[in-house]
């Protein structure tokens, strides 16, 4: 008994200590990226806590004083906290789009291309958890990462949402103010991967990644049944205007247009924005979508590695 114990114990050791190896190996190769995401995190936490504290507390002593029309032509108040706030939606978008780009050049095909992947397969290491490894410490990260800012810029909008701007652009914000904020990323992760190890070479799997990204994001955008930029339902606003006199009018729709703010004596707007009834089972339909989507381009990917590593 004593001997079968002696024989046990270190094929166990180098079965628990394989993935702690390979978790550092990974942390350490692309030390660069992870500072990079890192500092991204840290910096769109910061400035989407401005937007939520001392930005909002400036633009809406602004608007107490010179009331939402004349907010909307004057410099340094809402007009520019709007844009600000636009900015952050602007940041998600591209973050996700440059996760795509990383999975598919310094994660993957890069170390194809070098001969490290083939390398680390000789040493134990098999290229299923190779891969698996290199899927889940990213994708650790980008849940963390993107859940916080996603969360943020939800109180930021629940809070101020009064202080932005009537038009098109407070519906595009239905991608970065839900649970689909977390998955769109994990899918340019997949997408990313997966296009890595079929073409096996940095630049052509850089450019195919981004381009496979950006035909997911189009397609997001303007053609999903349950999404779509530009389509009713989605995030509205109700909207009232006040004349000169006080008295409570239809809202013109002339926010920027002196002319038509002098013919109807508009001097302020009420506005509350709020997301359609459907809004929440859309964003949960797409992130199941967005999830379906990461799955199958995961199981690609082992499935194209088991094919390459049997064929030699």
């Amino acid at each position: 008994m004593s001997t079968a114990t002696l024989r046990e114990t270190p094929a166990a050791s180098t079965v628990t200590t394989v993935p702690r190896g390979l978790v550092r190996t990974v942390l350490r190769l692309h030390r660069g990226a992870l500072w990079i995401w890192l500092a991204f995190v840290a910096g769109t936490t910061g400035f989407l806590l401005w937007l939520l504290g001392p930005g909002a507390d400036t633009a809406q002593r602004a608007l107490e004083t010179y009331g939402y029309s004349g907010l909307i032509m004057a410099t340094g108040s809402a007009d520019e906290y709007s844009d600000q706030f636009y900015n952050a939606d602007t940041l998600l978008t591209v973050a996700s789009f440059a996760i795509a780009l990383f999975a598919g050049g310094p994660l993957i095909a890069r170390e194809l291309e070098s001969g490290t992947a083939q390398l680390a397969w000789t040493q134990s290491v098999s290229p299923a958890r190779w891969l698996a490894v290199k899927l889940a410490v990213p994708a650790a990260f980008i849940v963390v990462g993107t859940g916080l800012l996603a969360l943020l810029y939800h109180q930021v909008w629940s809070a101020h949402s009064n202080l932005l701007i009537a038009g098109i652009e407070p519906r595009a914000l239905y991608f970065s103010l839900g649970p689909a904020t977390v998955a769109a990323p994990l899918l340019g992760l997949a997408l990313g991967t997966l296009i890595g190890l079929a073409v096996r070479r940095t630049l052509p799997a850089l450019a195919f990644s981004g381009f496979a990204y950006f035909l997911v994001y189009a397609f997001r955008g303007n053609h999903w049944p349950f999404q779509g930029r530009y389509q009713q339902p989605e995030l509205y606003s109700r909207s009232r205007a006040f004349t000169s006199a006080g008295a409570e009018i239809r809202d013109p729709g002339c926010y920027d247009d002196k002319a038509c703010l002098a013919k109807h004596d508009v001097v302020r707007f009420t506005r509350e924005y709020l997301p359609s009834s459907d809004y929440w089972p859309r964003q949960l339909l797409e992130t199941g979508v967005l999830l379906a989507l990461t799955a199958v381009a995961v199981a690609l990917a082992f499935a194209l590695l088991r094919r390459r590593a049997a064929a030699g």
